[in-house]
């Protein structure tokens, strides 16, 4: 250790100096432990000053007990752990409205069938069973079983005469008015208090054919009967010429030739078809009556 020489007057300056050092370094250290928690005035007079709210006291030295420090040992802990399951949010259409769920549409049931009697008598044929509209009387002849002599033939509700034959047929004569018409016609089998019936059927009645003709002149002279008409067939633009007794198409004879009208009858269902006079008509040629020539024959008479 070297020793220090105080015959110097540098040394004797530094070991001073060291020494106000030391003194200062003490009485700093003093003051930071010791000076804080001392009973000076000075430090009492600071803790008056600047109290805080937790060295607030009453008069008496507790605290108020809006002040009381709570234990917050005695309180449970809870914990709150959301479901770790996170859906995402629906899309949202803004244009979308509410709208009212559709009632089930009850399926429409379809009703049971009643079972319909087996009539007691049985109608197997009818003949004819097609005929003509405006042609005459015809025999009309059923076939069967079960037939009685007191059952009767009904053509549309209307009770004709009928004829008994034998259990399997019977016969009757339908009047020209009850076909005047086309269409069809019931006929049914039964007694007149309905106890015995048979099931329908039909005869069918069709429209006649109609000579396909235009009546469009006349050729004559008066007071006698060798007119010629002069027809045209419908859809040609040819004129041919008859007279009464000719037949057109092979079935329409010519019967009457008038200036009115010209009557042609069906030779085959002997039905009569009248075609009025048609002048101008579209599709046909109209044609002037020309005046008659004299004959030298009735010159001379």
């Amino acid at each position: 250790m070297q020793r220090v020489d105080l015959s110097k007057p540098g040394e004797k300056k530094k070991l001073i100096g060291a020494a106000v050092l030391g003194v200062v370094a003490l009485g700093v250290l003093y003051w930071v432990l010791i000076g804080f928690d001392s009973g000076t005035p000075a430090t009492t007079a600071r803790t008056q000053s600047s109290p805080t709210p937790q060295s607030r006291t009453t008069q008496t030295g507790t605290r108020p007990p809006s002040q009381e420090i709570v234990d917050l040992g005695r309180f449970t802990e809870i914990r709150y752990e959301p479901s770790s399951y996170n859906a995402p949010e629906a899309k949202r259409n803004i244009f979308a409205y509410y709208e009212p769920p559709l009632k089930p549409v009850k399926e429409a049931t379809t009703p049971t069938p009643t079972p319909t009697p087996t009539p007691p008598v049985l109608l197997a044929s009818v003949s004819p069973s097609n005929v003509y509209a405006r042609t005459a009387d015809f025999k009309l002849e059923v076939a069967g079983d079960k037939f009685t002599p007191e059952m009767k033939i009904f053509v549309d509700g209307r009770e004709l005469p009928t004829a008994y034959k034998n259990p399997q047929q019977l016969s009757t004569t339908v009047a020209a008015s009850v076909i005047a018409a086309p269409g069809s016609r019931q006929v049914v089998v039964r007694t007149p208090d309905s106890r015995l019936y048979s099931n329908p059927m039909q005869i069918n009645v069709a429209d006649p054919p109609k000579p396909n003709y235009v009546y469009v002149g006349i050729i004559g002279r008066p007071n006698r009967v060798d007119d010629v008409a002069l027809v045209q067939e419908r859809n040609a633009r040819n004129i041919i010429n008859v007279l009464r007794g000719d037949i057109l198409s092979g079935r329409f004879r010519v019967t009457s030739i008038s200036e009115k009208e010209l009557v042609l009858t069906d030779t085959t269902l002997k039905i009569k078809h009248t075609i009025a006079m048609s002048e101008g008509e579209k599709g046909t040629v109209s044609i002037t009556r020309p005046t008659p020539r004299v004959d030298a024959e009735d010159d001379e008479l």
